[in-house]
This record gives C-alpha cells, structure tokens and sequence, in this order.
C-alpha cells in the first residue's frame, strides 16, 4: 500500500490573496504532493491549507509553504478571531494511508526540527508528537497567544522543543503535530425543528449534554465543585456533534466532526444517529461527507452493510463503495463522486496504468512494437485472472441457494482471493515500471569516472527491482492457489471448472513470471543474492507445479462423478 500522509498547516493570513497564492504556489514544486483545499477567513485572518502525498514529499512541500509564510507574513500587525500565536499557526500531520500514527508522530517531529534548524522557527510539537504530556493540548500549548509569547518564552518550563528560544515578533512561534484523520460528516433528519436536531445531536457526540435537575429541558443545571457544568456523556468517542437547520435544503442536520475514525468510523456514527433518531420520532434519510475521506473507511462502511445483509464482502472496491454510499444515503443532496471524496483517488493523476485498460487495450498495446508491456506483465495479469476466477466461484457459493449458514466462510475466502488479484493488477504496471526503471539507469551518462559509479549503482538497484517484482508475482500467484484448491473442494460444485481454470492460470503466471526472474539476474553483479533469487524462485515453481496437480485431480474427480 502506498504510504499516504495529509499536512494541514493553518497560515494567519486569510485577507491577501497574492500571500495565499504565493504560499500554495510552493505546493507544485514537489512531484508526488496534491493540493486538496485552500479555505481562507476573512474574519479569522487565517487560511487553512491541506495537501496530501508520501510522507518524505509532504514534509518537504510543509518547509517550502512554511518558509514562504515566514517571509511574507509579520505577525506585529496580525489580528483576527481565531487564537494564534504564529505566522504559520499549527501544522499538523495526518496518517492517511500505509502509515501508523506512531510513523507519523516521527515524521512531525522530522518536520519540527527542519523548521527549527533550516527556517530558525520557534517550535513546538503538540497531541501525538508531544515531548511531554503537559504539551499535548494545542489550547495549552497556544495559552497566552501571540500577545503571550515573549514572556512564555522566558519561562523555563515552557522553552521550545525546536529553534530558538528567544521571541521573533514578525514569525512567531508554531505548532506541529501529529494527529488522526479528522472527517467533517453531517447527517440528514426528517425534521425542520432544529430543537430536536440538537437532541439527537447531544445523545451521540461524546461530550452529551448539560446534566438538569427534574426536567432534563428546563430544569437547572447541575455544576461540580469547580463550578464547570456537569455533563451526560453521548453514545460515540471522538465524536463532536450540533443540530443545525439548513435553509438551502429544508432540513435538519447532525453536523459532526469524527475526529478519530479508527474509534468511530463513519458507519457507526450513521447507524447511531438513525438509531437514536427513530427513538424520538425521526429518521435519518442520508448523509452528506464535506471534504475527503480515506479509502479504508469507505470500503469499511462497504463492507459492515454487506454483513449486515450476510453477503459475501469479497467484491470489488467499486462494488464496496457503492453499497456505502447507498446504505448512508451520501447522494441524497448531490452526486458522491468517489475520484473528488475519496483521497487516494482524488490524488490519483496516472491515466497511463495498464490494469486500467480494456482487456483488448491491453491486448493489443501488449502485441504493438513497444517492448512493455512484456511477459512479466502478462504473468501478473493471468494470475490475477486465476485469483478472481476463484474469488467469484467464493462469491457465488457464498450467495448459494441452501448455503446461507456458510456465507461467511465463503466470504472470508473471497477476501482473500480479492487481495491477490488486487495486488497482482498492481504488479502489471509494477513490472513495466521496472523494465522502465532498467532502461532509464542505461541511459545515465557515463562520461566520467563518477558517472560511471552513479550509473552501475542505479543499474544494480533497477535490476533487483526487475528481479523482485516478478518474484513477487509469483508469491502471491501461489497464495491465489490456496483459494482456488479450497474452491475446487468446498466451493458450488456448478462452478468446479472454474477453479480447475484458475489453476491453470496460477500454475502459468508462476513459471512464466520465473522466466523473467532467470532472465533478469544475469545483470546481477552479486552473484550470491541472484543464487538466491533462484533458488526462491526454483521452489515456488515446484510448489505450483504440485498444488496445480493436485487441484486438477479435485476437479476431475468432481468433473467425472
């Protein structure tokens, strides 16, 4: 999976749009970064920017952004409606995908300490990259705002985790953190009343509502010995939530912030506030998403509904998305747009992918006179043949007529079949790359004696990936056939000559991927490592080999009964 973080640094500038676009400009520098949102205010003198790509490009892209504001905004003159202490304000680094949070909090503090030593940048780290628990809350960490800064800085206890220590009046101090992904979700009620909106929105958000004596509408409000007001807790963690009227559609809205989506992922906060809405008379008829949202929390919303309706969650991530959007009603007010909503999509800016073809495109651009793609991406494309083979006969057998108290070990085999075929699409333009990537190390100049060393370390680094994504082909060719021999045994028996293809299919894509790993390793200079690659390589081959013959006896003797 492709390591994905977002970086949402908060300028305090929302007024002059050539400083706006002079900071943004920065973000196309940098290849593999998309600019997502740029929302200025004008009130709070303040723009938030958010830009999305692999972690060692965003940080890269966030020092560029940062410098710029450095330079253009002088925080003497800065005022405003929002808390601020900063040109830049707060930067925080979001995991999207392929990234823990534990990555990210290092990938912050990286961040930090660029922006301390390369910008002089007074610095703060704050929620998961936090030095110290005392730092973890921005609201602490920003106390006293810019107005405050000079003497927090004198404090000792409050000196900066990176850059100087002493107050610049034109920059400020800044924020980075590392935080979850927060998604901006709102669903739709039956009611005009905003009154009632409000009290689902208060049984569900986790802070409740205000604890009364009596009447729990009028009666007086009850406050602990620190005279704060007492609350009753909602039904959802990392959940914020208001009921509010919306003039443009005529109906009342749960607006929430899910600001952790791996404690409440998006379906769960739907089915609570419909849940909690029947109770008082209301229905929930839909949803609305503002902004973007990760790929897993939608194919995870896909796939609670199709258990909920005990089907087999072994389908497409089209098919998946669909369902989620459908089972939340996220088109009632307008088209979901899954390439505009769903980050790893909206980024996604390759038109050139083979998998994405026609099985003529791909047919015919493989018999053109280019010489990729070639037979290692034809190896991954006929095992993926073979995985998907087997992945449907898991999925009809899942949906059979009388076999409904075994749906979910079918469906736990569909999964498994849907993840090799995903990955061995991926590896038809994994393997172009790689041919592409030999080529492009040929080329390099080699004029020099230092050119020359560049050159065969690059050539040596691209023949390793020549020899490892075929490799990689023919592992999880291999696991396919897990799939397809548990299909040939246990699957509908209407579909056995299905699996006995996508043997066949497996056993090929192996061998044929070997053929691309053999030829490859001649390029080697380490003759040990190509040993082992031949080796790895040598024992797969047999094993298919086997497993294929195995499974074709399964299916015969299905065939023949």
């Amino acid at each position: 999976m492709q390591k994905l973080i977002s970086c949402v640094p908060n300028f305090s500038e929302g007024r002059d749009d050539s400083v706006i676009t002079a900071i943004t400009a920065e973000i196309e520098t940098v290849e593999g970064v998309k600019l997502l949102d740029v929302d200025p205010g004008h009130a709070t003198n303040r723009t938030v920017v958010t830009f999305v790509g692999e972690p060692e490009a965003v940080i890269e892209v966030a020092v560029r952004t940062i410098s710029v504001g450095r330079d253009l905004i002088d925080m003497a003159g800065h005022s405003g409606e929002h808390p601020r202490f900063g040109a830049t304000d707060v930067c925080p680094l979001v995991p999207v995908a392929g990234v823990t949070m534990e990555e990210t909090v290092e990938y912050a503090r990286r961040l930090a300490q660029r922006l301390g030593d390369e910008l002089g940048l007074t610095i703060y780290c704050y929620e998961n990259a936090a030095t110290s628990p005392e730092r973890r809350n921005l609201a602490v960490v920003r106390e006293g705002e810019y107005e405050g800064l000079a003497a927090k800085l004198e404090d000792p206890s409050w000196q900066p985790d990176f850059g100087p220590a002493t107050f610049n009046p034109k920059s400020g101090a800044t924020a980075v953190g590392a935080r979850d992904f927060l998604v901006a979700y709102n669903v739709n009620l039956n009611t005009t009343s905003k009154r009632r909106a409000n009290s689902v929105a208060f049984d569900v958000r986790e802070r409740g509502r205000p604890k009364r004596t009596g009447d729990p509408i009028v009666g007086d409000l009850v406050y602990d010995e620190n005279g704060e007001k007492v609350y009753i807790p909602g039904s959802l963690k990392a959940v914020k939530g208001i009921g509010w009227f919306i003039e443009e559609y005529g109906i009342c809205q749960i607006s929430m912030n899910l600001t952790n989506i791996s404690i409440t992922p998006i379906y769960v906060a739907f089915d609570e506030v419909a849940r909690k809405a029947d109770a008082r008379g209301i229905r929930a008829t839909g949803s609305e998403l503002v902004g973007l949202i990760p790929l897993t929390a939608m194919l995870e919303a896909g796939r609670h509904y199709l258990r909920k309706q005990r089907r087999s969650t072994g389908v497409s991530d089209a098919e998946l998305i669909k369902i989620a959007v459908k089972s939340m009603g996220l088109d009632e007010l307008g088209p979901f747009d899954p390439k505009q909503k769903i980050i790893e999509y909206a980024i996604d800016d390759r038109d050139d992918r083979l998998g994405d073809m026609s099985v003529k495109e791909f047919t015919e651009e493989t018999a053109s006179e280019s010489v990729a793609p070639g037979g290692g991406s034809v190896a991954a494309a006929i095992g993926a043949f073979g995985a998907a083979l087997a992945t449907m006969v898991a999925n009809l057998s899942s949906h059979k007529r009388g076999w409904d108290s075994r749906w979910e070990e079918f469906s736990d085999w569909a999964d498994k079949g849907k993840t090799c075929h995903a990955e061995l699409l991926s590896l038809i333009d994994r393997d172009t790359d790689a041919f592409n990537g030999m080529m492009a190390a040929f080329g390099l100049p080699r004029g020099t004696e230092e050119e020359l060393a560049v050159r065969e370390e690059a050539i040596q680094a691209a023949t390793r990936g020549a020899i490892e994504v075929p490799l990689r082909v023919m592992e999880v060719a291999l696991d396919s056939m897990d799939v397809i021999e548990a299909m040939a045994e246990h699957g509908n028996p209407a579909s056995v000559s299905d699996a006995g293809v996508g043997a066949f299919c497996a056993r090929s894509a192996v061998m044929g991927a070997y053929l691309n790993v053999q030829i490859n390793v001649g390029d080697l200079v380490d003759r040990d490592a190509a040993a082992g690659y031949l080796d790895r390589g040598a024992s797969i081959q047999q094993e298919a080999v086997q497993r294929e013959a195995r499974i074709l006896e399964i299916v015969q003797g299905k065939l023949d009964s």
